[in-house]
């Protein structure tokens, strides 16, 4: 169930303090030891899931992060407090080797993608309606530490006919934005820029609370397939 992954992207965040204005580098990959983890990414496990590998390495004359699945979930997070209006625009790049021949966006059993970055949001519980608040109570009583409230899915989805932003197959508190969809560009290097804070309003008709967390993650077990994937640096910008 994705609830396990969401859990995971709760811990207490890192303070934004020292960080620069203008321009945050969440993920310095290209400054990592190949064979390494990045500094600051911390694993994040799914409870029943094998796990996905991660790791630095070279690519031409850039280090990336390098990530594998086979019929396995797991990812990295990094954990920060950020105002979200403050710094609403997200940069990346990523490449993906394979699409999932089973994946399918609208389902729970197709819900696998060869790449995806998360961006969790520090939602307000009060704000819920009653009928919400119910669920929300019900939902952490089955799972330790409970589940974010709000997250956008920026995701490399499998079929070049998924473009449209919906909701997770599993939950409506957490939104799937398709980046790239098909195989039309797989096995080649692509420079992603989001408006976090658009993204926000357009798939929840609010404005966005702080951010909460960053992760991303390579996974299969749905399908029980097999994907590779590659990430650049990801970084947080005011404009």
């Amino acid at each position: 169930m994705r609830f396990r992954l969401l859990v995971l992207l709760l811990a207490v965040p890192l303070m934004a303090a020292g960080w620069a204005v203008g321009t945050i580098h969440i993920g310095s990959f290209a400054q990592g030891t190949p064979g390494e983890l990045p500094d600051k990414w911390e694993p994040m496990e799914l409870g029943g899931a094998d796990r996905s590998s991660y790791a630095l390495t070279r690519d031409g004359d850039s280090v990336v992060l390098k990530a594998e699945a086979n019929d396995s979930a797991s990812g990295l997070v990094r954990r920060v407090t950020l105002p979200t209006e403050r710094y609403p625009i997200i940069e990346w790049r990523w490449k993906a080797e394979n699409v999932l021949a089973g994946g399918d966006i609208s389902r729970k059993d197709g819900d696998d993608y060869p790449a995806r970055l998360y961006i969790t949001f520090d939602y307000d519980a009060s704000n819920l309606s009653f009928g919400e608040r119910l669920k929300y109570k019900a939902v952490n009583a089955l799972v330790p530490g409970g589940v974010p409230l709000r997250a956008l899915n920026y995701v490399w989805t499998n079929n070049a006919d998924e473009t449209r932003i919906v909701a997770n197959a599993y939950t409506d508190w957490v939104m799937m934005v398709p980046v790239q969809s098909g195989p039309a560009n797989v096995g080649t290097w692509q420079a992603e820029r989001r408006n976090i804070a658009e993204d926000y309003r357009r798939a929840f008709g609010e404005a966005p609370p702080p951010i909460s967390g960053i992760a991303i993650m390579t996974d299969a077990d749905n399908t029980g397939g097999s994907a590779t994937a590659y990430y650049g640096d990801i970084i947080l910008k005011s404009h």
